[in-house]
């Protein structure tokens, strides 16, 4: 078996409503939390935390890899009263000298392992037999 994904793809996403997600005061260290305000239970608010952790100058003159991430979290109150939370983590690391063409392709490859068809079941059920 294999898996499929385009090359030089335009990624979008179409349909639903539209959530904005605002500042809640939360501190980040390198980063910011974002909330959806329209939830008004703040136990099951789902949120975001954006976080970025730029290269830095190593002493033999070589610099790290920027790693940039975004976890999406959405807390759920089980029938026994305990809360949980679903969340969904995407995350990009890349050297200083890829070009800007090059990370938007890996972030478009990226998403595509999200959605597409031949990932559904590796998603839902942990199957790894689509892909062999």
């Amino acid at each position: 078996m294999s898996l499929t994904i385009l090359d030089g793809a335009t990624v979008s996403a179409t349909g639903g409503t539209g959530k904005t997600y605002t500042t809640d005061g939360t501190i980040i260290v390198g980063g910011i939390h974002l909330a959806d305000a329209s939830v008004t239970d703040f136990r099951i608010r789902p949120n975001i935390t954006a976080r970025v952790r730029m290269p830095q100058l190593q002493a033999d003159g070589s610099y790290t890899k920027m790693k940039i991430s975004a976890v999406h979290t959405v807390p759920q109150i089980l029938a026994s009263g305990k809360t949980v939370f679903n969340l969904v983590r995407t995350e990009l690391e890349v050297h200083p000298e890829l070009s800007a063409a090059a990370a938007t392709e890996l972030r478009n490859k990226g998403a595509q392992l999200l959605f597409d068809s031949e990932m559904t079941n590796f998603w839902s059920a942990g199957s790894l037999t689509a892909l062999y």
